[in-house]
C-alpha cells in the first residue's frame, strides 16, 4: 500500500473531468504488464479504478458521485492510499449476477468467452445498482441477452433488454 497526497484537478476537456494525479514513482510500482488497475482508499471511501496516462502524468479517473458523496469541488488536497487491486474484474462480483452464472452453464460460457474489458463492464452494470431486485434484473437481462446473442456482445441490445426487465418489476 502507498499512501500519498495530491489535489484534486480538472481537465480542460469535455471527455474527462476531475482527476487525481499520481506521482510517477508511485503509479510505476502498481504496473504489472497491462493491468493498472488500483484500489483508491480516500477517508472512508474506497473505490476501484485504474491508473491512466496522460501526456504529463500518471492519474485517476474522479466522477461527480464521488466528488458529491466527499464534497469535493475541485483543487482540494487529497490523501489517498492505494494498494493493487486483486479481484477478477475490477469490481466486487454481485451475488445476484455470481448465482446467476454458477447456474447457467451457457450464459457462464459466454460471459468467460468475453474479453476482461467487457467483463468488468457488465459487472460494473450490475454493481453499480444499490437495490437488489434491481441488480438482479440487470443480471438476468445480461445473461439471457448473452444466450441470444451467442456471446456477441451489443450494449445497445443489451440496454432494451435491461430496460425490458427493468419494466417487469420482479
Amino acid at each position: 500500500m502507498k499512501v500519498f497526497s495530491t489535489h484534486l484537478e480538472k481537465f480542460d476537456s469535455n471527455l474527462w473531468q476531475y482527476h487525481l494525479p499520481v506521482p510517477d514513482d508511485i503509479a510505476i510500482t502498481f504496473i504489472e504488464g497491462e493491468d493498472r488497475r488500483v484500489i483508491c482508499k480516500i477517508g472512508t471511501i474506497s473505490f476501484h479504478a485504474a491508473l491512466m496516462k496522460s501526456k504529463a502524468y500518471w492519474f485517476i479517473l474522479f466522477n461527480t458521485s464521488l466528488r458529491e458523496k466527499l464534497g469535493f469541488q475541485g483543487g482540494e488536497k487529497v490523501t489517498i492510499r492505494l494498494e493493487k487491486d486483486r479481484s477478477e474484474f475490477g469490481h466486487d462480483m454481485p451475488e445476484e449476477l455470481q448465482v446467476l452464472l454458477d447456474q447457467d452453464e451457457e450464459g457462464n460460457r459466454y460471459f468467460r468467452s468475453l474479453t476482461i474489458g467487457k467483463q468488468r463492464s457488465l459487472v460494473y452494470i450490475v454493481t453499480k445498482v444499490k437495490n437488489s431486485n434491481s441488480r438482479l434484473n440487470k443480471a438476468l437481462a445480461i445473461v439471457e441477452h448473452l444466450k441470444e446473442v451467442n456471446g456477441v456482445l451489443d450494449f445497445k441490445m443489451l440496454n432494451e433488454k435491461i430496460k425490458f426487465y427493468n419494466n417487469l418489476g420482479m
